[in-house]
């Protein structure tokens, strides 16, 4: 047998929502085996943009053992049940990606399937009305859950909007008070060994010098070590995801607070609109090569809900991802790993998976070339997963009313996602083809039924009589109807259970 010794201390450069995520759940699960170390400058700051997420953050904050209720008063949040979708199908159109399960199945056939042959006979409702997910948002309500409820309660699922700065701000005192420790200072100087090319320390604009024995890059897009130092190259796909730029600004919150976030497109991008306790997280992603900075800005402060609170704060992205996530002594977490604009909230969730896989597949001394290739084979595939999933939301539309969204629509697309989009139209049947794909079969039908495709239903349909299709289709929109009518606004339980202190009070 041979000995594969643990390492002894692991070094985070850069705070934020991924630095003081990755030190949270390491300073948790490694129950101080490992010294840990954050280095932040207060100077640099951080984007903080990203405060939408997807149900999996619930098993996050439950391996830190974080109170839901002090959680969501800590971060000024909300809850959320899905996404609007406004004007990508076309210009006034609007439907919901939501969370949880689509009505129920008869025989192994599911509820979008019995939908398509009823909406070709114009029977049926919108789909919005056949997901407890979907219509709590139209109706603007919410509660959890309660254990060993009934379907459709039992199906309802749901993730949080919050304020990321709160959030980073929580995990660090909680990662602080778990012995991580925090270093103030900007890095000038990464020195790597000469005998290998690992990273041996950085050196701070102090003079001081960290050292470590692994290093995690949550330096942002910038990729202070992994790409800088390392020289790790980046697969840019911005000839699929046009965006590269988002204008971000916050304004008076709303006087309802909606339960799901909004997507609305515009002509050269969309603007996202994230309803929180204290005011309402609000941007513009779009492409630069469509649209000026200017008038991208204006575009966003014209849609705001109330008087902007900031003045607009540009940032500057490129759609992709590192080549090699972990690469020597390095692991690349968040935004220094990859970009995807936002649009289906994942970006806190590839942080949350990054450091699960690093959990997962976590260096002893030997730093086994067996371990990194897994790791990053496991993180590109995730990437591309996403990015498929991204990339069909502007590629299935109506729309052709700009040269962006021309272009958009009759653009060659991934291989994988060309394959994916021919069986749905075939017969609108979807399947996993590995259990780490990210997005179930419900979000690509309500995404891509959305969008506006319109695919054949599956033929062993028609073995069931009509009138049971429609007495089966009338019961799910009854039962929905009937629950969903029956939860308290979004609003009001958020008074009643979890209302957050004023920002003032919480300093």
């Amino acid at each position: 047998m041979h000995a594969n010794p643990m390492i002894k201390s692991v070094t985070i450069v850069g705070g934020g929502t991924a630095g003081w995520m990755t030190a949270a759940l390491l300073s948790k699960l490694l129950l101080g085996r490992f010294d840990i170390t954050l280095i932040e400058s207060e100077e640099i700051g951080t984007i903080g943009v990203g405060e939408a997420t997807i149900p999996a953050i619930k098993v996050f904050n439950q391996f830190l053992d974080l109170n839901e209720t002090e959680f969501i008063r800590a971060t000024q949040g909300t809850f959320k049940l899905g996404i609007e979708f406004v004007n990508w199908r076309d210009k006034g159109h609007s439907y919901i990606h939501g969370f949880g399960k689509i009505g129920s199945d008869l025989m192994w056939l599911h509820t979008h399937q019995f939908w398509l042959k009823m909406h070709e006979k114009g029977e049926v409702r919108d789909f919005d009305h056949y997901a407890l997910n979907t219509l709590a948002c139209r109706m603007n309500r919410f509660r959890p859950r309660q254990p060993n409820e009934p379907p459709p309660m039992a199906d309802f699922d749901y993730a949080y909007h919050f304020d990321a700065s709160l959030y980073a701000r929580y995990l660090s005192k909680q990662a602080q008070g778990r012995g991580v420790k925090r270093i103030e200072g900007r890095i000038t100087k990464v020195e790597l060994r000469a005998e290998d090319g690992y990273i041996d320390h950085v050196v701070l604009q102090s003079g001081e010098t960290v050292g470590g024995d692994l290093f995690i890059d949550c330096s942002g897009m910038r990729g202070l070590l992994i790409g800088d130092a390392l020289g790790v190259g980046y697969e840019d796909w911005n000839h699929w995801l046009l965006n590269d730029r988002a204008w971000a600004v916050p304004c008076e919150r709303a006087t309802v607070l909606t339960p799901y976030t909004r997507s609305m497109a515009h002509g050269c991008g969309w603007q996202w609109r994230i309803p929180l306790q204290h005011r309402t997280g609000n941007g513009h992603v779009f492409s630069s090569s469509h649209m000026g900075d200017d008038e991208a800005a204006s575009i966003l402060l014209k849609n705001l809900d109330g008087k902007a609170l900031a003045d607009p704060r540009l940032v500057k992205f490129r759609p992709g991802k590192r080549h090699r996530a972990f690469e020597k002594n390095c692991v690349a977490i968040g935004l220094a790993g990859g970009f995807l604009e936002p649009l289906e909230s994942t970006s806190i969730h590839l942080i949350q998976t990054g450091i699960l896989r690093l959990l997962a597949l976590f260096p002893g001394q030997s730093f086994d070339p067996r371990d990194i290739a897994e790791y990053n084979a496991q993180t590109d595939f995730e990437y591309r997963d996403v990015r498929d999933f991204i990339i069909a939301h502007y590629k299935v539309t109506d729309r052709e009313d700009t040269p962006y969204w021309a272009y958009l629509k009759h653009m060659d697309i991934p291989e994988s996602l060309t394959q994916r989009l021919d069986l749905c139209r075939s017969s609108a049947r979807f399947f996993k083809h590995s259990a780490a794909e990210l997005f179930h079969e419900e979000s690509w039908v309500q995404v891509l039924l959305g969008q506006g495709l319109r695919p054949r239903y599956d033929p062993m349909v028609d073995m069931i009589p009509e009138d049971d299709i429609r007495a089966h289709l009338k019961d799910i929109e009854e039962v929905i109807a009937e629950y969903a009518a029956k939860l308290p606004t979004h609003g009001d339980y958020i008074e009643r259970y979890c209302k957050a202190p004023p920002l003032l009070e919480m300093a």
